[in-house]
């Protein structure tokens, strides 16, 4: 072997050595790339991504169809208090449903008179009364909310006040005892399913957080 096929060889072999070492510094390149831009061309051409425009905010879409009037109204909820959440508010009305649910039935509203309007709070006080007046005691247990979904919302911008109104479906146990403790309704053992449509109230933006149930159905 001739000098010149040995420079030849040691040649190809550094060429082979240079491929490698770029391939692991830089990666696999296929296809045509168009040369650098400059830095000073790149900042002109590159788009202005200060601003983002923000998607269909779900939080409300999830609920309620879009342009419809609860939609727009937890909108505007939204706007006066932007921590809004009616996801949020959801999971909690889920725990409000059955511990004033719960007052009621056991007739003691003092530990949930706080989350009551006025209205609601008198009408469960004066039902309670009558049971007592009777003689009558109630032993309930909650089993669980088989359902609960969200029906409406309105708010009006004049008061800043908005209303969420929730439909629940609650299982529970309940009976009823008279003076003499015997069982005149009900069961300690008989899942009893209840229904309920609640509407909640609050000022939004106000600094007390609690939402106060204002009116009952089914």
């Amino acid at each position: 072997m001739n000098d010149t096929m040995i420079q030849l060889l040691v040649l190809a072999g550094i060429a082979v050595f240079l491929v490698i070492k770029l391939r692991s510094v830089l990666g696999t390149r296929e296809g045509y790339e168009k040369p650098p831009v400059p830095v000073t061309e790149r900042s002109a051409a590159a788009p202005n991504l200060t601003v983002v425009e923000s998607g269909p905010d779900r939080d409300i879409l999830d609920h309620a169809p879009e342009g419809s009037p609860s939609a727009l109204a937890l909108a505007a909820m939204k706007q006066a208090e932007p921590g809004f959440s009616l996801t949020t508010f959801l999971q909690g009305a889920r725990g409000a449903y059955e511990m004033i649910l719960m007052a009621f039935e056991r007739g003691d509203l003092s530990q949930v008179r706080a989350f009551l309007g006025p209205e609601v709070a008198e009408t469960f006080a004066e039902a309670i009364a009558a049971r007592e007046a009777q003689g009558l005691t109630v032993e309930a247990n909650f089993v669980g909310l088989r359902e609960m979904s969200f029906v409406a919302a309105e708010f009006n911008p004049a008061t800043r006040e908005g209303e969420v109104t929730v439909r629940f479906g609650g299982e529970l146990t309940s009976l009823i005892r008279n003076k003499a403790g015997e069982v005149v309704e009900g069961s300690a053992t008989e899942i009893k399913r209840q229904r309920d449509v609640w509407t909640f109230a609050r000022k939004m933006g106000s600094a007390d957080p609690n939402w106060q149930l204002v009116a009952t159905g089914e």
